[in-house]
């Protein structure tokens, strides 16, 4: 499961690398132009005027707030829509690759239940999806005319690929069990990654029109589209946009599942069903991170390609209206580590011989402590004229070196490599290695993270003596320092436990129940900070539809302050949760979930000593 999950987020970063030549540009600060210098002749209609910009209302009501609702529940369901898919591809390989055969019914089992939802929420996509495009025509008339116009070539594409991906979703659903022998089990897989590839074209399509509306290309200054589709859809922030909401919809997706996983655990009636919904729970806690690792750097490559396209939309998102949205942000993240680190600390409770690497948790809690205090702390506070008198500036010369951008991307590598670190001594907590290069093993495994760490720290420092245009290429070796470490020490310490001498079985559904509120609050804050970053991401625009070239003249064209918009993501991530979570009832109601195996309620008797011949 490690090595296909860890596949699946490579693959993805090196689509969202390799995705085709983008339209060239000389120097990074001429990349706001990019739609002024195209060659081609106008083919589309022009973006309207102010003056002939028209909008239908409600009375005085503020109608963006109808469409900022049910445009994020069609996002929040598209998200979802596309992982499940992709959770139920990946679980029905694990079933086909594992040689125990109660464990492969169990991620079979999974995948089917999984399948069932997804089947049921695409069609509330499509009712949300049509009322989100009903409301859109509606209240926005003049905006959907220049859109559609604009990228009227690719209607069909995005019609097609949505059915398709329906058809086959349905195909792949209701031939679950048809398909069931081991000859056509791995075609019938096959249609899972069909239909995910479909999903996926179909995030690149929609994606398009956001990336576009951030930084238009393709058109000329008077938004009129210039007859190249390639250079369209390939705007500035496409290839950024796709990878960064691709793991965001994992995440979404992922939290949903762990939230009705832990809701399920806590009215559990039987052990059975308990450790059921625990070792869901724990698969797709590990699904999560893996989308979670890699965020920080997709996130530092779509803010890097916004200051590219255009440095007042970076500098307005970074370090001006928006800026305290991502200190939100940070503290979100950084909550997030440290509770992931807590549920696996608490998940060695389950693991007969666990105790055995408690002692390490002061340690590694403490480091990790240490790193939020600096990823959470600011580079400039508000101060008083005297206080910035007394300081000699708006920086503190010591604490506001950590608010630099290389000692943040310093301290989210660390906290990301903490975590790998719990991850591995939870590998080994029941088991004992029978190598004979146990000793190197776990030498070289030392090294590689204290190099590691040393490297990252190193690099986080010397970025306090850079100006910050040299100060934000640190990120790249950060990041591929992190990145190296965990890959080859998750592969040293897989060799390192084969053969080795299992103490006893998980036992599933012994976690403290503290571990499972941890999750449960995990999960919340996985969806709420998507919810964030999607409005972050949607107000750098400020007063225009489409960047530069459609200005927002609506009475309402103004951006919420901080308050008002956490209540509404707040308000949308609920609705969305209960609305999933009746999916969910619906489709599994009245089955009663097993884990598969027995549970274990004494110690094995793997290591003990023989039993006495005496009578």
């Amino acid at each position: 499961m490690r090595v296909l999950l860890a596949a699946l987020v490579l693959a993805v970063l090196a689509c969202g690398l390799l995705t085709g030549a983008r339209v060239p540009m000389a120097h990074a600060e001429d990349a706001a132009d990019l739609y002024y210098n195209l060659p081609g002749t106008p083919q589309g209609p022009a973006a309207p005027s102010p003056t002939e910009t028209v909008y239908s209302k409600i009375g005085s009501f503020d109608s963006r707030l109808v469409v900022w609702f049910v445009t994020q529940q069609h996002t929040y369901f598209g998200g979802f829509v596309l992982a499940l898919p992709l959770f139920c591809a990946l679980l029905e390989f694990l079933g086909l690759l594992t040689k125990k055969p109660a464990l492969s019914l169990r991620y079979d089992g999974l995948a089917r239940d999984l399948a069932k939802v997804a089947l049921l929420a695409l069609s509330v996509t499509a009712v949300v999806g049509s009322l989100m495009l009903g409301m859109f025509l509606w209240l926005y008339p003049s905006f959907m005319k220049y859109m559609g116009g604009t990228f009227k070539a690719f209607m069909p594409a995005y019609a097609i690929v949505f059915v398709g991906e329906s058809l086959l979703l349905i195909l792949y659903y209701y031939s679950w069990n048809r398909m069931a022998e081991p000859g056509l089990k791995w075609i019938h897989a096959a249609i899972g990654i069909l239909t995910n590839i479909f999903g996926t074209a179909l995030l690149l399509l929609a994606n398009s029109w956001a990336a576009f509306m951030m930084s238009p290309a393709g058109v000329d200054a008077q938004g009129r589209f210039l007859g190249n589709g390639w250079h369209l859809l390939h705007s500035a922030l496409w290839n950024p946009l796709n990878v960064h909401r691709f793991l965001a919809d994992i995440m979404s997706g992922g939290a949903v599942v762990l939230a009705y996983a832990c809701y399920r655990f806590f009215t559990s009636k039987t052990d059975g069903e308990r450790a059921y919904f625990d070792w869901v729970g724990y698969i797709f806690l590990f699904v999560t991170v893996c989308a979670l690792l890699p965020m920080p750097i997709a996130g530092y490559w779509l803010m890097h390609s916004v200051y590219a396209f255009r440095q007042s939309m970076g500098v307005t998102m970074m370090g001006g209206l928006l800026t305290w949205l991502f200190v939100v942000q940070a503290l979100l993240i950084g909550a997030l580590l440290l509770g992931v680190n807590y549920y696996i600390w608490q998940g060695m409770a389950r693991i007969k011989g666990g105790e055995r690497y408690q002692s390490y948790y002061q340690f590694l809690l403490g480091a990790l402590t240490l790193a939020l205090f600096i990823w959470l702390t600011p580079h400039t506070v508000l101060m008083s004229p005297g206080e910035v008198k007394a300081m000699g500036g708006a920086q503190h010369p010591v604490v506001g070196n950590y608010g630099v951008m290389s000692a943040k991307n310093g301290a989210v590598n660390v906290m990301i490599l903490i975590t790998a670190l719990s991850y591995l001594y939870l590998r080994r907590a029941n088991r004992t290695m029978t190598v004979s290069w146990v000793t190197t093993g776990n030498i070289m495994i030392g090294t590689l993270f204290a190099v590691g760490l040393a490297n990252v720290t190193w690099l986080s420092v010397y970025g306090f003596y850079l100006p910050a245009k040299l100060r934000v290429g640190l990120s790249t070796p950060q990041a591929v320092t992190t990145l190296t470490v965990i890959v080859v020490s998750l592969l040293i310490n897989r060799a390192m436990l084969k053969g080795s001498v299992v103490h006893g079985p998980v036992q599933w559904g012994k976690i403290p129940v503290r571990g499972m509120v941890v999750l449960f609050g995990l999960a919340a804050a996985f969806t709420w900070v998507m919810g964030l970053m999607g409005y972050i991401r949607s107000s750098g625009r400020l007063s225009w539809h489409v960047n530069e070239v459609m200005a927002d003249v609506s009475p309402w064209a103004f951006t919420p302050e901080l308050g008002f918009a956490a209540k509404m993501v707040t308000l949308n991530m609920v609705v969305f949760w209960g609305a999933v979570l009746a999916l969910f009832w619906m489709c599994q109601r009245g089955q009663q979930q097993e884990l598969g195996e027995e549970l274990f309620d004494q110690p094995s008797q793997t290591l003990a000593p023989a039993p006495s011949q005496e009578a």
